[in-house]
């Protein structure tokens, strides 16, 4: 019996290659996005491929529109195996500019939505034979910084840091919580990178969203019983790359 997935932020970049990926291993995946024309051309795609996917428009801004989509997958395919919280949006801006209602957004996007798509997710996931999977992606950000990155960096430091505590408290459910955090993943043109980007890493290559697919089906693979609670960083070894400038 296939096993049912919901992505969130699944209709472009990481979140599309990630659907693409389950559905093409046989996966029931619910594609979750704020983006509705994104989202139904991706559904097009995978039902032309004969993929067993469906679109559920969400803001995961909004808690009202997790639990409709949490009901929504319910309501389409009877059970919820994995859910992989990958929407996420950012804000470049100095911390003396940045409005309330901007920050807001990030955290109720980036942060809130995690716990409460997780929430919701593990009421269904506990009723299981075999509880559940959860992944949140978080980033290489949470350890390392750039200016005017705050919003964004404080909601990935957040998701790793939720990640550990839901894992405690899901524990008895036997559901999974891990967070996966990316690098430098190239979601536009890869060909247009040039040799000094890709040399930044040990990997000797930036990131693509296959990477973090792989990652994914390593965490949520159902011999994965063992591993929860972690923050695997996926940057090709970037952030353990010393860095002097002359």
């Amino acid at each position: 019996m296939s096993r049912t997935v919901i992505i969130t932020g699944g209709a472009n970049g990481i979140g599309k290659e990630l659907v693409l990926q389950y559905a093409k291993k046989h996966y029931k995946v619910v594609i979750a996005d704020v983006n509705e024309q994104a989202g139904k051309e991706l559904e097009k795609l995978c039902l032309d491929k004969q993929y067993d996917v469906y679109f559920v428009k969400t803001d995961v801004s909004e808690v009202k529109e997790i639990e409709q989509l949490i009901t929504s997958a319910i309501d389409r395919y009877s059970t919820l195996d994995i859910l992989i919280n990958n929407a996420g949006i950012s804000k470049w801006k100095s911390p003396y500019e940045i409005t309330v209602d901007e920050w807001d957004k990030v955290v109720n996007t980036n942060l809130r939505s995690v716990m409460f798509a997780s929430r919701e997710a593990a009421k269904i996931m506990k009723a299981n034979e075999n509880g559940g999977k959860i992944i949140n992606i978080a980033s290489t950000r949470a350890f390392m910084s750039e200016e005017n990155s705050e919003a964004y960096a404080s909601t990935k430091g957040g998701i790793v840091a939720l990640t550990h505590a839901l894992a405690a408290s899901f524990s008895q459910d036997h559901i999974q919580v891990n967070a996966i955090s990316p690098g430098w993943i190239e979601t536009g043109d890869y060909n247009s990178l040039r040799e000094i980007d890709h040399l930044q890493h040990f990997s000797n290559r930036v990131g693509k969203p296959s990477d973090i697919a792989k990652a994914c089906m390593y965490l949520t693979s159902e011999d994965n019983e063992f591993v929860t609670g972690t923050n695997l960083i996926v940057d090709g070894g970037m952030t353990k790359k010393m860095i002097y400038e002359e």
